[in-house]
C-alpha cells in the first residue's frame, strides 16, 4: 500500500499516522507544503491519501498563507476520491474533504485543545471499523472549526464540545476532527507553535501546556492503527470487487 501524506505546517505532523504506515511496511510519500513543495499532479501511484491538519481553514485565501491554496486540494481530494482511493482527513484535512464533497465547513460550538473524550453513535457502534473503540475514547483535540455533512455522510463520533468528531463520508474516506495521531513529539511541536496557548484560560476544553505534555497518547494512537488496519482491509476488498 502506497500512503500519501498532505502536510501543511511542520508542526501539524503525522505523528501515528506515519508510525502505523512505516510498521506495516507501506510506502511512504509526503507533500510538505510548508516546504514550498507541490500537490502530486494525479493519484495514480497513491492508496491512502491522508489530508493533515493546520491552522488554515477552507476559506483560508492563498493571499492569506500563499503555500496552502484549498481549491487545488479539495481538487486532488476529490480525484483521489473518484478514482476509488482511501482517503482521511484530519481536522482541516477532514474540512477539505466535506468541501471537496460540496459540504462546507463549520464553526465547531467549542474550541478543544487537549485530550477529551469521543463517544461513538449509533451509526459508530454498526460499523466495524470502530468496535474497539468502546463506548467512549479519550482523544487528541486542537480546532476550532469541524467538517461539512454531505447527505450520505454518517456521524461516527461526538464529543461533549464538537458534534462531528469522526464522520464517513464513504467507507473509504474519513474526516477525522479529533487528533488520534498525538505523540508527545508532535504535542511539543503545537505548544511551541502556539503562543497563544496561554491566554486561552477561559475555554473549557483547553488544556495549558504541563497538562497536554502530562498526557497519555498510546491508548489512542492503537485505537489509530486499529482503524487504519481495517480501513486497509476495506480498501483491499474494494480493489478486489
Amino acid at each position: 500500500m502506497n500512503v500519501h501524506f498532505i502536510v501543511h505546517e511542520a508542526f501539524e505532523a503525522p505523528g501515528a499516522y506515519e508510525v502505523w504506515a512505516r510498521e506495516r511496511g507501506h510506502g511512504v510519500t509526503l507533500t510538505r507544503l510548508h516546504d514550498g513543495e507541490t500537490l502530486p499532479q494525479d493519484v495514480a501511484g497513491i492508496d491512502l491519501l491522508i489530508v493533515m491538519g493546520g491552522p488554515q481553514s477552507p476559506s483560508t485565501t492563498t493571499d492569506e498563507c500563499a503555500h496552502f491554496d484549498a481549491a487545488s486540494e479539495q481538487a486532488l481530494i476529490g480525484k483521489a476520491i473518484a478514482a476509488g482511493k482511501a482517503v482521511v482527513g484530519v481536522c482541516l484535512g477532514s474540512q477539505l474533504i466535506g468541501e471537496a464533497l460540496g459540504a462546507p465547513h463549520w464553526k465547531s460550538p467549542e474550541k478543544e485543545i487537549g485530550k477529551f473524550p469521543i463517544t461513538l453513535t449509533e451509526e459508530g457502534h454498526a460499523n466495524p471499523k470502530f468496535s474497539h473503540f468502546g463506548d467512549e475514547l479519550a482523544v487528541g483535540h486542537w480546532h476550532n472549526d469541524m467538517p461539512g455533512l454531505t447527505p450520505d455522510a454518517t456521524i461516527v463520533a461526538v464529543s461533549e464540545g464538537c458534534p462531528r468528531q469522526i464522520v464517513e463520508y464513504t467507507p473509504i474516506v474519513y474526516g477525522f476532527q479529533c487528533h488520534l495521531e498525538f505523540t508527545p513529539e508532535v504535542i511539543e511541536l503545537l505548544i511551541a507553535a502556539s503562543p497563544e496557548l496561554p491566554t486561552l484560560t477561559e475555554h473549557r476544553f483547553v488544556q495549558q501546556a504541563d497538562d497536554l505534555r502530562a498526557n497519555d497518547y498510546g491508548e489512542m494512537n492503537n485505537a489509530l492503527y486499529g482503524f487504519l488496519d481495517a480501513l486497509e482491509a476495506e480498501y483491499g476488498k474494494a480493489g478486489e470487487a
